[in-house]
């Protein structure tokens, strides 16, 4: 008896990339007015995703994987950018702290200490 082989992760998990799912498309929004907020600071979504991170309290490293040098260059351009505090009260009006948009993405967070309230920037 031949077995049959499974698909690939992406075939296996098509919800998670539908973006015609209400929730993903909350996602694809979400993205987007990071995107805007970027822009509006002068910065870019790459310098305001690391500089986001490495300053949360909860963050102890950020984990980058460019694939060229150019990537490399926008990572390293977040060094030193400290965000205001209206860009961060911008960040957690777009997704409030420990929301997340599409309960379908929620596997990985239980048990998850850095989530709780005494853990979060403010």
């Amino acid at each position: 008896m031949t077995r049959a082989r499974p698909p690939p992760a992406r075939a296996r998990n098509s919800a998670a990339y539908d973006a015609t799912s209400a929730a993903n498309a909350a996602k694809l929004d979400a993205a987007d007015a990071f995107g805007t907020l970027a822009d509006q600071s002068g910065i870019t979504l790459i310098q305001m995703a690391i500089a986001f991170a490495v300053r949360h309290p909860a963050v102890t490293s950020a984990i980058i994987g460019p694939r060229t040098i150019e990537h490399l260059d926008g990572y390293l351009a977040a060094d030193g950018i400290t965000l205001s505090s209206d860009t961060l009260d911008r960040i957690d009006e777009i997704v409030p702290p420990a929301a997340t948009i599409n309960v379908a993405d929620n596997y990985w967070q239980f048990g998850t200490r850095s989530l709780d309230a005494t853990s979060r920037r403010r």
